[in-house]
């Protein structure tokens, strides 16, 4: 799953200029599971679209029909394309074309998203219900707020009605994302600086979205200790495993017995080799803004689900929440480790792929929120969540200052005193 640079990341730019690619394994050669099948590939799209040519009638069906097996043939050939032609990113396990089909993918999920962008909310609406007829509804956000009382004592069956009540199905969901966060950011503090943050945006926008109204409990004790802490402290073991795991891999085929064959197939699913992350925020003033520039676009994504699902008036149990949380994962995986590449790795210049695109959806969809939902996003805070957040920007601005300012007056103090140096050294 996780590739290393200098391992076999330099043994893949040797198979590429070959035509190949590398197995992810130091003795395996390479076989017809790693080879690029572009060839084969090609010729049997041509075929698929010779046959639906020539040898089908499309006049039996309707025009929607007709539109909508366009799309999608349209977005099988965009596919094929890419994941035989497509550069490898950071990962090479399982396989990848894993991670080159799921950036083909981020990419036709962004040219959906600009084209809802263009649309009005009606017409936005009316298109999803053409992906799932179910869809189009207008739905009522469901307030998680109403009894805030932990323990009912006028309830003698059941006094803790109130808090069973918030038990469903996503409080496992919400424990398992906070773990996949944590191993996406590789990192205790940031992640546990994201939970908090994100319980205080809760707060900050309840007067635009009533689904984020919650119990003080269900915020701090049901979210941020259970679920929020939970996750992140079954990630800092899982972290804390691969980081002391040995990594040595055999060839498939030198495995004599057939149950080491099989572990060794499922160990095709795990890390090759594990990096660990050190942010290092505050080194410098480019990283400290990068580090933030990551908080606010973690956040960013975080909060488009809920504003999405309100504004397309998706329903939260649809499968196509939780495929976007599922889809969002394999994206922040790629991108996470990208730019921190690009921030630690002086001969990466370039800002990556994934990291990329995936930056682009996450502002479309932000982009596409504040259109639908306009008279929402725009209504005025309440004066004590104005102050909180005026306090928080007061406070990060003289954090910043007082972390960088001397170092920056030190740097130019230095560098006035070499040109004095120079300027004396050329004169005598």
């Amino acid at each position: 799953m996780k590739e290393e640079k200098g391992t076999v990341g330099s043994r893949q730019s040797i198979h590429h200029k070959n035509g190949g690619h590398s197995n992810g394994t130091n003795d395996e050669p390479v076989s017809f599971f790693w080879k690029s099948h572009t060839i084969s590939v090609l010729t049997t799209l041509l075929l698929l679209l010779c046959y639906l040519t020539f040898l089908e009638d499309q006049s039996e069906h309707s025009s929607e029909y007709n539109a909508k097996r366009g799309v999608l043939a349209c977005i099988m050939v965009f596919l094929a394309f890419g994941v035989t032609q497509a550069k490898d990113g950071p990962f090479l396990r399982p396989h990848p074309v894993l991670w080159r089909f799921i950036l083909c993918c981020s990419v036709i999920y962004e040219l959906c998203l600009i084209f809802l962008l263009f649309q009005t909310a009606k017409d936005a609406r009316r298109w999803m219900s053409h992906f799932d007829p179910k869809l189009g509804v207008q739905l009522p956000e469901h307030d998680y707020g109403g009894s805030c009382l932990l323990y009912d004592e006028n309830n003698t069956e059941n006094p803790w009605h109130n808090f069973w009540d918030k038990i469903d199905g996503f409080v496992p969901a919400h424990l398992f994302g906070w773990w996949i966060k944590t191993l996406i950011l590789r990192d205790y503090w940031l992640t546990f600086l994201l939970s908090i943050l994100f319980e205080i945006l809760e707060y900050s926008l309840q007067h635009q979205l009533p689904n984020f109204s919650e119990c003080w409990w269900d915020h701090w004790i049901l979210d941020f200790i259970i679920c929020n802490g939970g996750g992140i402290l079954l990630g800092m073991f899982t972290l804390q495993h691969l980081e002391m795991k040995k990594y040595h891999w055999r060839s498939l085929w030198s495995i004599p017995t057939y149950s080491g064959k099989f572990y060794r197939f499922m160990g095709q699913f795990t890390p090759y080799s594990w990096r660990k992350f050190s942010w290092c925020a505050t080194y410098s003033l480019k990283r400290w803004l990068a580090v933030l520039g990551l908080i606010v676009m973690f956040s960013l994504c975080e909060l488009n689900v809920f504003y999405l699902k309100t504004a397309l008036w998706i329903p939260p149990e649809h499968y196509t929440v939780l495929g976007r949380l599922l889809f969002v994962s394999f994206l922040g995986l790629v991108s996470i480790r990208e730019c921190y590449d690009y921030l630690n790795d002086s001969a990466c210049k370039k800002f990556g792929q994934q990291s990329w695109i995936f930056c682009l959806i996450i502002i479309t969809e932000s982009l596409i929120a504040v259109k639908f939902l306009w008279t929402t996003v725009t209504l005025p805070p309440p004066q004590h969540i104005i102050i909180l957040w005026t306090c928080i920007a007061i406070g990060l601005v003289l954090y910043t200052c007082w972390l960088f300012v001397p170092n920056l007056f030190r740097t130019i103090r230095a560098q006035l005193s070499n040109d004095e140096t120079n300027i004396k050294t050329k004169v005598h």
